[in-house]
């Protein structure tokens, strides 16, 4: 695979995880500040609260729908042809935001965002595609570290994106709300162009298109036949469920008990994406040289539960944020090797169906989280991070008892 090819995904990862870091904030504003006009200035902040579970979870479990069905299928139609759907989905749900904007519109902005979730299917996609040129573990190991970067990459941009373009101290009259999303837009535009002239299949088999909506069941029903893959994706679903009820509501916390602005809130993303990029793409080879996959993971859930922990108990904005470092430093060191576990449990013609696994897992736990949360933040603030604690505790808890066995499990975690 050429450089320009490994950009091209690196772009495509870019964009998908651009709309998380940038959507976020400005959701959170939209939903939770009164002096904003989205929503009636006398809505009840419980009220707040559910509408802004129903905006992330619906996106989430929309997502989860897309990933199991779009990455399974690049399997047969290409990665290049699953990708493409996927970026035009991006192009028509940012569309639909930005006229949910203007029109202060709740239920247009959860259709924008229910199309954009079921076309968000392309990072599974891209990390097949990097699975498919690499030679060995080690390039794999280097290739999903790369995808990690992208994330971080789209974590990091998407906070100072959504940021610079809608503060007015440094746009000027220019800047709004859906700035933001216009650059978004124009980015998966970009993103489009460069797929299309740079990124070409490794895989040369292709069948026609087949709208089939029982694979995106099938496929997780598929799990039954692959038992490793079952024991090893009970422990990353709660390893999901810890980190994405942190991050789903670490905005929304920080807000409610700190009564930071926008600003504040895309520092924590910018932190967020710092610690996945530093660790994601320094760490992760040198951990694998010197430690197993299991120790590694374990290691990592420890951090995750002492940082979920501290931060739920932090008495100030400014240890939430070393905190935050802290968590996403494991989990950009843990979720490589997790990767890599599932890519070894099977064979190269179902790396698309194992990859679309771990999405589906990671945007199940985040539609559950998403739905809940708001209640439980309703009862104590700090509950979503009490629970992402449990969580992640479970998660090592399944480890420490299903990874013993059987022996392909043990042989490619340690």
């Amino acid at each position: 695979m050429t450089a320009l090819a490994k950009f091209a995904l690196l772009a495509v990862v870019f964009v998908d995880l651009l709309g998380q870091g940038l959507v976020f904030p400005i959701i959170n504003t939209l939903m939770m500040d009164p002096e904003r006009s989205f929503l009636p200035a006398s809505t009840p902040e419980a009220t707040r609260d559910f509408n802004y579970g129903l905006v992330i979870g619906i996106f989430f479990l929309s997502w989860f729908l897309g990933a199991a069905y779009i990455s399974r299928i690049s399997d047969s139609i290409g990665r290049k042809n699953a990708i493409m759907i996927c970026l035009f989905g991006a192009l028509a749900g940012y569309a639909i935001t930005i006229v949910s904007l203007f029109a202060d519109s709740l239920w247009l902005l959860v259709l924008g965002r229910a199309i954009t979730g079921f076309t968000a299917g392309n990072q599974p996609i891209a990390q097949a595609a990097m699975i498919d040129a690499s030679r060995d573990d080690a390039e794999k190991a280097r290739n999903m570290g790369v995808i990690v970067a992208g994330i971080s990459a789209g974590l990091v941009g998407g906070p100072i994106i959504g940021g610079i373009l809608s503060d007015k101290s440094i746009m000027g009259d220019v800047a709004s709300i859906s700035l933001p999303f216009y650059c978004a837009l124009t980015l998966v535009a970009i993103t489009i162009v460069l797929v299309q002239l740079f990124f070409h299949d490794i895989r040369e088999h292709r069948e026609k298109l087949r709208i089939r909506p029982q694979d995106i069941f099938l496929a997780l029903w598929k799990l039954r036949e692959h038992p490793v893959v079952l024991r090893i994706s009970l422990v990353f679903f709660c390893f999901q469920f810890a980190n994405v009820t942190f991050y789903i509501f670490m905005d929304n916390y920080l807000t409610s008990r700190f009564q930071i602005g926008l600003l504040g809130t895309n520092i924590a993303m910018v932190v967020l994406g710092i610690a996945l990029a530093t660790s994601s793409t320094l760490l992760v080879t040198p951990a694998q040289k010197h430690f197993t996959k299991r120790k590694i993971v374990i290691g990592m859930l420890c951090l995750m539960i002492v940082g979920a922990l501290l931060y739920a108990l932090a008495p100030h904005p400014v240890y939430c944020y070393f905190l935050i470092f802290a968590y996403y430093f494991g989990f950009g060191i843990a979720y490589p090797s997790i990767l890599g576990i599932f890519s070894a449990s099977v064979g190269e013609d179902e790396q698309g169906w194992v990859m679309g696994i771990t999405v589906a897992l990671f945007t199940l736990a985040a539609g559950v989280t998403s739905f809940l949360g708001g209640d439980l933040m309703s009862i104590d603030i700090r509950s979503p991070f009490f629970v992402s604690c449990g969580a992640a505790i479970l998660a090592l808890v399944l480890l420490l008892v299903t990874w013993n066995r059987p022996e392909k499990l043990r042989r490619i975690t340690c």
